[in-house]
């Protein structure tokens, strides 16, 4: 170990990362203590970490002590419960130490008054922020400028919708942006948030405080919605979307306007379709891997995702996964056609409620898949059952053993809840 250059004792230490085994490697040796201070990159402090009866002013101190000793930090993570609550002066100290060589700052601490993280870090080579419990306000674009930011989440945090439009329009680069449990301070009482990126690839949005979202952005490839309860969600693009997850969400007006034909992924989950306006949304996207309906109610309790309509549009399609109520009439109309589904090699099937139908689907969609190598069968078994629930359930058993012997070549597996 003494042979060991300091850098590489450095690279050592930033790879463990969380202070607390930082600060006793560091204590080895004045080399290793050296290789601390010249050459580490990397910094974690979690209150966990720490012994329960530490004070607040005992863990300002050790992380104070700790970030002064390092020359050169690049990643910082300071994550503090809400039991402490530490002074502003500190904190800003930290920031206004490291913040010329910071790369990525995760910060989620108390502080009274509340710190200015955007006025201490703006303007920087910062290319990661994420923040929690956090609140922001006054944005100043011209002076808290992120020109190197390329990934920006914040967790709880509350800020304007205007702020936030003007966070975004501060980071020319942004590729990345999570809003995770957002509270949207406005004073209308139909709020709308307006986001303008030409960068920005990737959005994450859940339980976000607002009625309506408008999002222009126009190489965006990701977008996953979550936990929303909307009247309008617009995406004005140009048509670089790849990945569309919808979870849980209740929205009035979904438009993603010409931005489906690059479509690869689609993951639609406890959501209510109306089936014809979003086959309409996502039909041009013939080159789609991935399909995937689960927990879905129709609008009209005569619609379903036809297996014909599925294969004649997505014919590079790999992946399918169907979940949703097969109602009495309907098992014929959703097996209906010959079009087979070429190159379907996984296969998800689920129910919440077992029916007579569900076996005759199961069977209909594996014989549309000539290429099938793996089919999971999901399902929900509630404690109590009736006697019909049960012979049901017998039946259906039956029937698998029978199909896994007629398709020796697929892998079958259950997933049961």
């Amino acid at each position: 170990m003494e042979h060991l250059p300091v850098e590489v004792i450095g690279n050592i230490l930033s790879h463990l990362g969380v202070a607390r085994d930082v600060m006793v490697a560091s204590a080895v040796c004045r080399k290793w203590r050296d290789a601390c201070r010249r050459h580490l990159r990397l910094l974690s402090f979690n209150s966990d970490d720490f012994p329960r009866d530490m004070t607040t002013r005992q863990l300002e101190i050790v992380i104070t002590q700790t970030i002064f000793q390092t020359m050169g930090l690049q990643c910082l993570s300071i994550h503090i419960d809400n039991t402490h609550e530490f002074s502003a002066a500190p904190v800003i100290a930290w920031l206004m130490y490291t913040r010329e060589t910071l790369r990525s700052l995760s910060y989620n601490v108390r502080t009274i008054p509340n710190v200015n993280i955007l006025e201490k870090c703006g303007r920087q080579k910062l290319e990661v922020l994420d923040l929690d419990h956090n609140t922001i306000t006054g944005v100043e674009p011209s002076y808290q400028r992120f020109t190197c930011l390329k990934s920006l989440s914040l967790r709880h945090v509350s800020i304007s919708a205007l702020d936030l439009s003007l966070l975004v329009a501060a980071c020319p680069k942004i590729e990345l942006l999570a809003l995770d449990v957002l509270e949207v301070v406005t004073s209308d009482s139909q709020s709308t948030m307006e986001l303008t990126s030409h960068t920005l690839k990737s959005l994450f949005a859940k339980s976000v405080g607002v009625d309506k979202i408008i999002l222009d952005a126009d190489n965006l490839e990701v977008l996953n919605l979550n936990a929303l309860n909307l009247d309008l969600f617009e995406l004005i693009g140009k048509g670089t979307l790849k990945h569309l997850k919808i979870d849980d969400v209740s929205v009035t007006h979904l438009d993603i306007g010409d931005s489906t034909d690059h479509l690869e992924v689609v993951d639609v989950s406890n959501f209510t379709i109306v089936w014809p306006k979003f086959y309409n949304m996502i039909s041009r996207a013939s080159n789609l891997r991935m399909l995937r309906f689960w927990g879905v109610v129709f609008d009209d309790e005569d619609e379903i995702v036809d297996s014909e309509t599925i294969a004649v549009s997505f014919p590079l399609l790999r992946h399918l996964s169907l979940s949703y109520e097969l109602r009495d009439g309907l098992l014929h109309y959703s097996l209906q056609g010959s079009s087979p589904l070429e190159n379907v090699s996984v296969l998800e099937l689920g129910w919440t409620v077992i029916s007579e139908h569900f076996g005759p689907w199961v069977f209909g969609m594996i014989e549309r898949c000539p290429n099938l190598k793996k089919l999971v069968i999901h399902g929900v078994l509630s404690e109590a059952k009736t006697r019909e629930e049960r012979q049901m359930l017998a039946n259906f058993t039956s029937f698998i053993v029978c199909l896994m012997r007629k398709y020796v070549h697929v892998d079958v597996q259950f997933e049961y809840e």
